[in-house]
């Protein structure tokens, strides 16, 4: 299987967002649209990918952190 359908199959499973996956595997939040767009990772890249696809971070999907997440909701 390509890396890209890999990575595709990954965000599917985990239910992962496109964004969050290209900063935790690379740095780069646009990854993902990109390599569907045609870019072509390098070498070093490739292998970082490979790498994170193989032991991705302890994660659960749910809603997106910030200010009313973290202290609840004041129900106004």
């Amino acid at each position: 299987m390509s890396l890209q359908g890999e990575i595709e199959l990954f965000l599917a499973r985990t239910r992962m967002a496109e964004t969050r996956f290209g900063r935790l595997a690379a740095g780069d939040p646009r990854l993902v649209g990109d390599l569907r767009r045609g870019r072509m990772p390098g070498p070093a890249l490739t292998a970082r990918l490979r790498a994170f696809l193989a032991a991705p971070p302890d994660w659960t999907p749910g809603r997106r952190g910030g200010a009313a997440s973290a202290g609840g909701s004041s129900g106004r």
